[in-house]
């Protein structure tokens, strides 16, 4: 069986998204790209999380043709694929239609840094991309065109796209993003929130992302 320890990363990876709330029935999917072959692993199409397995992943190449797999490959497969082809430093995606990021998504709004935990994790507002349809390589498109330097971008009335260095970082991104945006959304309930000013949000994710965990990290963080 090609790429066990990828297959057992995407796996597991697809099995946190219903633990964490971000999906329903058989949507959403992530992906894991291998440096040395190129190959990506992905989510099979229709199945669902409770019967997937590390086995039952697929296999395709940057073409998207299937070379290992048992089943269809996601729907989403292309959409993964083109990012993958024109972003060499994304190792990983993960796509949920979670609720409250997915209903920014649905009226085409972006989240902006109204808190640390935003300039944290993503270093600038998460963007809304335009609509595009699914099943081809538009999505994957929009995505690159729209997504800048932050790890997760919402799609306009569909839901939420996240990439990463490794399959766990982009997994985080989902996560995170979903979190942020229901705080936001709360607050939104009670009134407007204030952006960061830009000087706090370079200074929060240079802080996360560099230090915070680490033995260089102060007694604060």
């Amino acid at each position: 069986m090609l790429l066990e320890q990828l297959r057992y990363d995407v796996w597991k990876a697809n099995q946190a998204l219903p633990k964490y709330g971000l999906v329903a029935w058989t949507s959403g999917n992530v992906s894991g790209r291998d440096l040395e072959t190129g190959y990506v692993v992905i989510k099979p199409s229709g199945l669902l999380f409770e019967d997937l397995t590390p086995e039952n992943m697929v296999v395709v190449d940057l073409d998207c043709n299937v070379i290992e797999g048992t089943h269809g490959a996601s729907s989403d497969t292309a959409s993964h694929v083109y990012v993958y082809r024109h972003r060499p430093d994304v190792m990983g995606m993960v796509h949920t239609h979670s609720n409250y990021a997915t209903a920014f998504a649905a009226v085409g709004k972006p989240i902006p840094v109204y808190l640390t935990a935003i300039a944290d994790e993503f270093g600038t507002t998460i963007p809304c991309g335009g609509y595009a349809r699914i099943g081809g390589k538009q999505i994957g498109e929009e995505i690159l065109r729209s997504i800048g330097t932050s790890p997760a971008i919402l799609m306009k009335q569909h839901g939420v796209f996240t990439v990463g260095k490794t399959v766990e970082k982009a997994l985080k991104a989902a996560v995170m993003v979903e979190d942020v945006a229901k705080t936001v959304w709360l607050a939104l309930q009670i009134g407007q929130p204030e952006e960061l000013d830009a000087t706090e949000v370079n200074a929060n994710y240079e802080r996360y992302q560099t230090r915070y965990g680490t033995a260089n990290a102060s007694l604060n963080e």
